[in-house]
């Protein structure tokens, strides 16, 4: 400090520095000083300074600012001092933050003697120059890093240094929005450390922090993205929660319009909305309770955003599959019951009621369950009344704001959407049988508006009338037989005569001053866009309305009068309801067919007079206002002359009916006669397709009964083959039964000589058979051994292939193997056949045996043959038996087989998709290669633009920082960090 006084001391007694002066001194000294202390007292002046000063302090001091924050870290008192005169400086609002004291006390020595610095008086008039900041804002974010930097130092939990960073980031985003936020959304953790800030305990830092977020997110959809998915949608909802909901304070506000923010226009946010059941949290928001009274301009307020907040989720702009998907949760969740309570409470505020109306309408628009209950709801009022008449009721009451009737002709338009049923259930209130003079029906109303000595009720009625008939010819043709009872004693008209009447004697409707001029315009305007849209599309409509004679005459004398600016979008409808008839005319009235139209439209207004009245409308200043939303939003009554949907129908019919005029009667008659052909074959494919329908139900009943009949062939076929088993069962027994028959002849037989010839018959067969069944047995033994020496091959060929995993190990002797198996199943075959030919021999001695048992006598030799003949059976049997075990033996041998060659075919499989699989990795690393190259290269070429650029900035005589001293630079930094 002593040195400090020793340098800046030196003014002369009674002479106080400039402003200017003052701060080049401080600027000097927060260079110049090695001593914390004295460059963060250089530093608090400068913020002292900074808002009378603004200007000086901006362009000398910005440069020194930065300096101390990369280089005092370490000391958060200098680095709260830095950011909040940088935040003086920068920003633009006129309020003031109420300095410390200890500020306000401050005292600089900048003479030999202790003085105090000049302070900027509290009634000095501020600077008021926007340009000012926006230009500070340009120099600081010059250099992004300045940027990042601040964004480090809201990881400081201290108060002095986070406070003034977050609200430094509001002023610069401010100032610069899209610079700050691309700056942001490519620093690493950027968006993440502002996130942070909303759990921060203390409540001023959070607040602000909202502030912050609400600039980031403005028209940024990938900075809303990334706050969305930073789980930003349930702090804030608990945030709104802990503060009251809608009867929280100012910062419930923020919250909501942080929320607005991030999902408007942001398909991917809303979507993550609904998907997290956040739809379902906004339902406890709308309980106002029984007690209306008393609303506080901050609950208004609120509910206001709150309200918005669910209008941007179901919004007409969206997808139709995003919004509906929105309107049926809220269905679910309750939140449409909750809004149709609000509708019908009393005590609401007029602006709320209005509002809730169209978020009503938009929650219900083309939602059929949505409408169904809408259409269910009623007033509390007794007798109950449906909430659509009371709505009604208000839309044509002159007495009622602008704003709110506007809203209820919206919410029955959104009603009407796609809403068919709903049509019907309208346009059946005014039908003669529906009609109940007890209770008020919204037809009634309608009717009531429509014939008004009001034209806006005018207006509103016609058009919702012409929406309960928007694309449904059968409600068109329904409305037709509306009669009207205009006067007593005169029969009544139909509701399409009244309408043309009114147009035809308009004058009579309203007053004749030049002050209602106006509203006689906005009354036609209204009946006009009602017929057109009656009778577009519906032929029959068309015919009611030219069976009038007065109606074409008075349109052809509408569009061929010069009538002043007013009356043209009069003429221009007029044109259009006359191409409407010309377009939809069945020719079934002769004197008004579509030829005599055209030829009228030629003689007495001309063709290309009548298509530039048709194109006033779409030139009307209030034509493109309609088209862009469905919301009937009108700045005064005078100007709501257009509907949205009758803008579609205008684009769709004008250049139509252009065509349509200006086409002969030989081209229509062409049309004609190419219609009725693709009539004829329609008709034709029509039956084409009918006669295919035939004949595929046809095949198809074929193909049933084939499969029926299928059905029963196998059943069939199942009880033949249990026949044919039970057959051969019964013969088998009766088989044994003949065998034990001939037994017991052959032991009784008493023929001697026969006999001893059949003895000696069966001697000589039976010593043949001996041999046999020797050669048998020992063919039998060697086929043992013969298999024993394969399974022990078998085995040490399974021991192998379990060893290996290469398949062609064991190729030859599996091969070999199969050979042998073969020889051995054929040499066991021809054994089977011996031993059967053998068996029908012994068949053949017995049959013999039993031809002479009837007249010989046993003797001792027979009895011996008997014994030996029982002796070769056993053998026999034997032999018979160790066949039978040869042969499991051979099949197992094949089982065996047939399973190592699946082994086989599987381990030739397994390589075959390794050797697939190596050659494609093989192939991605030959393409990695081949990117990482084409990337090396593309580096290289980026370094030696780099150092071009760095050699011409060097050339022109610019400082340009080198690889080497960038890098040394961040290793101080990285050591200055370690040390702290």
């Amino acid at each position: 400090m002593n040195f400090f006084r020793g340098v800046m001391g030196g003014q002369p007694a009674g002479q106080q520095p400039s402003g200017a002066d003052t701060i080049q001194k401080l600027c000097d000294r927060v260079a110049s000083s090695t001593l914390l202390e004295d460059r963060r007292d250089a530093v608090r002046a400068l913020k002292s300074l900074s808002k009378k000063y603004r200007k000086e302090v901006g362009s000398q001091a910005m440069e020194h600012l930065i300096h101390i924050m990369q280089t005092d870290r370490s000391d958060s008192e200098i680095l709260g001092y830095a950011l909040d005169t940088l935040y003086n400086i920068i920003c633009n609002d006129e309020e003031e933050e109420p300095d410390e004291s200890e500020d306000t006390a401050a005292t600089l020595p900048v003479s030999g003697k202790p003085k105090n610095v000049p302070m900027p008086d509290e009634n000095t008039q501020k600077q008021t120059d926007d340009d000012l900041g926006v230009e500070f804002t340009n120099m600081f974010i010059q250099d992004s890093e300045n940027v990042t930097l601040v964004l480090t130092m809201l990881e400081e939990f201290d108060f002095h240094v986070r406070w003034p960073g977050v609200k430094l980031l509001t002023a610069l985003l401010k100032n610069q929005c899209a610079q700050l936020q691309g700056v942001i959304l490519v620093s690493p953790m950027g968006v993440s450390r502002l996130m942070d800030l909303l759990a921060d305990s203390r409540e001023v830092i959070r607040n602000d922090g909202l502030l912050l977020l609400q600039q980031l997110t403005k028209g940024n959809a990938a900075i809303q993205k990334i706050v969305a998915f930073e789980n930003a949608f349930e702090r804030l909802l608990d945030i709104i929660t802990e503060e009251g909901s809608s009867d929280g304070g100012i910062v419930v506000e923020d919250c909501l319009l942080l929320l607005v923010n991030l999902l408007k226009n942001n398909s991917s946010n809303q979507n993550f909305f609904k998907e997290g059941s956040y739809i379902q949290r906004m339902k406890p928001w709308f309980e106002v309770g029984d007690d209306n009274s008393g609303w506080s301009a901050q609950k208004v307020t609120n509910l206001h955003l709150m309200l918005q907040l669910v209008r941007v989720m179901v919004s007409p702009v969206n997808s139709p599959g995003a919004t509906a998907s929105c309107q049926k949760s809220m269905y679910q969740c309750g939140l449409l019951q909750q809004l149709c309570t609000i509708l019908m409470a009393t005590g609401v505020p007029a602006d709320i009621l209005t509002e809730t109306i169209n978020t009503v309408s938009e929650v219900i628009r083309g939602s059929q369950i949505n409408q169904d209950y809408f259409a269910s709801v009623n007033a509390p009022s007794n007798p109950p009344r449906p909430a659509i008449v009371v709505l009604l009721m208000s839309m044509v009451n002159e007495r009622q704001p602008f704003v709110l009737r506007c809203a209820v002709l919206y919410c029955f338009q959104c009603f009407l959407y796609k809403n068919q049923k709903g049509q019907g259930e309208i346009v059946a209130t005014l039908l003669p049988s529906t009609i109940d003079a007890n209770s008020i029906s919204a037809g009634q109303l309608l009717c009531g508006g429509l014939f008004s000595a009001d034209s806006l009720s005018n207006w509103c009625a016609a058009v919702a009338l012409a929406h309960a008939l928007q694309d449904n010819l059968t409600q068109k043709e329904q409305l037709l037989r509306v009669q009207l009872a205009t006067s007593l004693g005169k029969p009544p008209v139909s509701l399409l005569q009244q309408c043309t009447n009114i147009l035809s004697q308009g004058d009579k409707i309203n007053r004749r001053t030049k002050s209602e001029k106006g509203s006689k315009v906005q009354t036609r305007v209204g009946l006009l866009m009602l017929l057109c849209t009656w009778i577009n599309n519906c032929p029959i409509a068309v015919t009611h309305f030219l069976h009038n004679q007065e109606n074409v005459p008075f349109l052809t004398g509408q569009i061929s009068e010069n009538l002043g600016e007013d009356e043209r979008l009069v003429q221009g409808l007029c044109a259009l309801l006359l191409g409407i008839c010309i377009l939809y005319n069945d020719n079934s009235l002769e004197n008004c067919s579509r030829d005599k139209l055209k030829q009228l439209i030629e003689k007495r207004i001309g063709k290309e007079n009548f298509v530039e009245k048709l194109c006033f409308i779409t030139k009307h200043e209030l034509y493109s206002r309609a088209a862009q939303k469905p919301q009937p939003v009108f700045p005064s009554p005078e100007q709501m002359l257009f509907d949205h949907e009758f803008t579609k129908l205008v684009k769709e019919l004008e250049g139509v009916i252009t065509k349509a005029v200006h086409k002969s009667s030989e081209e229509d008659k062409k049309e004609e006669e190419t219609k009725k052909t693709l009539e004829q074959h329609d008709s034709i494919v029509t039956q084409y397709k009918e006669l295919i329908r035939e004949q595929d139900s046809q095949i198809q009943e074929l193909k049933e009964q084939v499969a029926s009949m299928s059905s029963q062939n196998d059943q069939h076929q199942t009880t033949l083959t249990q026949q044919v088993a039970q057959i051969q069962q019964h013969k088998d027994q009766y088989n044994i039964l003949k065998l034990k028959l001939g037994k017991d002849n052959q032991s009784q037989a008493n023929n001697q000589s026969d006999n001893t010839h059949i003895n000696g018959l069966q001697t000589e067969e039976l010593t043949q058979l001996r041999d046999e069944v020797q050669e048998l047995r020992k063919q039998h033994t060697l086929l043992q051994t013969q298999l024993s020496e394969k399974d022990t091959l078998i085995d040490t060929l399974r021991s192998e292939g379990e060893q290996t995993t290469q398949v062609s190990t064991g190729g030859p002797d599996h091969t070999e193997l199969l050979k042998e198996l073969e020889e051995l199943r054929s040499l066991v075959q021809c054994k089977s056949a011996e031993i059967s030919q053998l068996q029908t021999e012994r068949q053949e001695l017995m049959r013999r045996a039993e031809a002479g048992s009837s007249e010989a006598v046993p003797s001792s030799e027979g009895s011996t043959d008997s014994t030996k003949m029982a002796e070769l059976e056993s053998r026999l049997g034997a032999q018979m038996s160790e066949t039978e075990k040869l042969k499991e033996d051979v099949r197992s041998l094949s089982e065996s087989r047939v399973g190592m060659e699946q082994q086989l075919a599987s381990a030739t499989s397994t390589v075959a998709i390794l050797q697939t699989e190596k050659s494609k990795l093989q192939t991605e690393v030959q393409e990695s290669k081949k990117e990482q190259d084409d990337l090396l290269m593309l580096l290289a070429d980026q370094d030696q633009k780099i150092h071009g650029l760095k050699q011409r900035l060097k050339d022109l005589g610019e400082t340009v920082e080198d690889d080497d001293d960038i890098d040394a630079r961040d290793q101080t930094d990285d050591d200055e960090d370690d040390e702290d």
